[in-house]
């Protein structure tokens, strides 16, 4: 379901918007689709610094398990 809401915006804002709209898209959806793409963006932004937290807070322990991993490949070619 759609909301009304109103926006204030300077003459030479919605200019730009309408140029990039185009004559086939309305203002409204193309605002609406500007503002679905950032917040959808913030929500990926914030979920890669989750995951870059995770492995940062385990990075000391998976940098280990891969030094040993290595090692052990090594060993074998030596044999």
């Amino acid at each position: 379901m759609k909301q009304k809401a109103s926006l204030t915006l300077s003459e030479d804002l919605l200019a730009q918007l309408d140029r990039l709209a185009g004559p086939d898209i309305s203002r409204s959806s193309f605002i609406e689709k500007i503002l679905r793409d950032f917040v959808e963006g913030r929500a990926q932004a914030r979920r890669a610094a989750r995951e870059a937290a995770a492995i940062n807070r385990h990075a000391e322990k998976l940098n280990a398990e891969m030094k040993d991993a290595l090692s052990f490949q090594a060993g074998f070619a030596d044999e």
